[in-house]
């Protein structure tokens, strides 16, 4: 999952920026393309990509710019061949500084050419904008970490702390093999560092070209899929009984969307509210600040609650997203079922959800199962001046009048695993998407070519202050 842009400016229109207005790419930028036009090109879906495969080419690359075997680690598993993944390693001059660890899932969601304009597994560069899946979600970060190292490597560039980078598959399948579990689980050796730089933040423009809010992801909520169910005897349909499964699910369905989770802040989201909302300039960001101060505000609520992303980081929510029931046209329902996705707010179990679900609802005839995989629920890392310092600097470097606003994802990222093992780890700024949401995770997904170029130039920058 990359990052749902954050709504600094929603009420601006959307325009696409004119391919005359675009600098010419210098010659390193040029060969960062390559880059990623082979990511963007290698399929990497669950269903018919491979992981490995892109690994195997980014190892390729770089082995050819001088990096040894010993500092390459390609991984997969018997059981998973195809959803493997590359550790790389740039050492580091200092025996006292930790490492950090830039990372970045290689993986993408499906994408059906008929669906598409173009096709999804080839790189298109059209109107200011390069398309394809995964172009901005999250393989343009991929390939600027091996981009980086690769150039690094050539330049004889000798950092005090020690780079590592981990490109994982796993993380757009909730329940597939994962490669940062993995790893944490079987090679924490490899990925271990102070500190890991991950996606999860980034910027907002305007739809314009112009960048007006960049933000650090820290924290996120927990991810979680519950199983509703009823079963009834069932019978012949010319007959109706008064118990049906498919009316109690409706039925329990029915409260669930009804039912409003309260609203809650943390130290992260409160000053989201606050710096985000001081941004906008509007009557949804005066209405945020209320928030911030006053979490009981129910006049401000009701208007942050207008907005599908502000509303959900508010709070807990429970949604339904499948369906099923019945098994004849001409028979009354044996048994019925709905999938509940949860999005559940830090500090709450997912047997805390469970047990306030099966309260909504009402009903002991609605069974509630918690489906695997289980994912932990790590503390959110900390605002460490260490670690956002860097980044307030280079934002105001690069987008004079801009500030950092911390951020907790609704989604879930990789940071899970690396946080439940201790590992704190930061979505960071840099490159930006448009009000839309860029086609992530939908049709003909995009990222501006100066989001990438320019984002790549941040990253590097970033990632140097830290390592010296």
């Amino acid at each position: 999952m990359k990052k749902i842009w954050l709504p600094i400016l929603t009420a601006l229109a959307f325009t696409t920026p004119a391919a005359a207005q675009e600098p010419q790419p210098r010659p390193d930028q040029l060969i960062f393309r390559d880059i990623f036009k082979e990511l963007i090109e290698t399929n990497t879906t669950l269903s018919s990509g491979s992981c490995t495969l892109a690994a195997e080419r980014m190892a390729t690359r770089m082995k050819a710019a001088g990096f040894p075997d010993s500092q390459l680690h390609l991984f997969a598993t018997p059981e998973h061949p195809k959803e493997g993944g590359l550790v790389a390693i740039y050492p580091g001059t200092s025996k006292k500084a930790k490492p950090i660890l830039v990372m970045a899932h290689i993986d993408v969601v499906e994408a059906k050419r008929a669906d598409w304009e173009r096709d999804p597994f080839t790189l298109f560069e059209e109107n200011g904008y390069f398309y394809g899946r995964g172009t901005l979600d999250v393989k343009s970060q991929a390939a600027v970490w091996v981009d980086m190292l690769i150039r690094f490597q050539q330049a004889g560039y000798k950092p005090k702390r020690t780079i590592k980078m981990a490109l994982t598959c796993g993380e757009e399948t909730n329940g597939a093999f994962n490669g940062v579990e993995w790893l944490a689980a079987n090679r924490r050796d490899l990925i271990d560092a102070e500190f890991a730089l991950n996606e999860g933040g980034g910027g907002d423009s305007d739809g314009k070209g112009k960048v007006i809010g960049q933000s650090v992801q820290v924290g996120e909520k927990t991810f979680a899929n519950f199983r509703l169910e009823t079963r009834n005897p069932g019978g012949h349909s010319s007959a109706p009984v008064p118990d049906n499964a498919i009316y109690e699910l409706a039925a329990a369905l029915t409260r669930i969307e009804e039912h409003e989770f309260p609203v809650e802040l943390t130290d992260v989201t409160r000053r989201y509210f606050a710096e985000a909302g001081a941004a906008r300039g509007d009557a949804t960001g005066r209405a945020m600040i209320a928030l911030a101060l006053d979490p009981a505000d129910k006049a401000a609520e009701a208007i942050v609650n207008a907005d599908p992303f502000l509303h959900s980081n508010l709070r807990t929510t429970c949604v339904a997203t499948l369906l099923d029931g019945g098994h004849a046209a001409n028979a009354l329902p044996q048994r019925a079922g709905a999938n509940i996705n949860c999005r559940i707010f830090p500090g709450h179990s997912i047997e805390s959800i469970k047990d306030e679900l099966a309260r909504v609802i009402g009903d002991p005839k609605v069974t509630i199962t918690q489906l695997p995989p289980k994912r932990p629920a790590p503390p959110a890392p900390p605002l460490d001046p260490k670690v956002i310092g860097p980044m307030e600097r280079l934002v105001a470097k690069y987008w004079p009048g801009l500030t950092v606003i911390p951020s907790m994802a609704n989604g879930y990222t990789d940071a899970t695993f690396l946080g439940a093992a201790g590992i704190p780890t930061y979505g960071i700024p840099g490159m930006w998407g448009d009000p839309d949401g860029n086609g992530v995770h939908g049709l003909n997904e995009r990222i501006a070519v100066q989001s990438l170029y320019v984002g790549r130039d941040f990253m590097v920058d970033l990632v140097k202050a830290y390592a010296d």
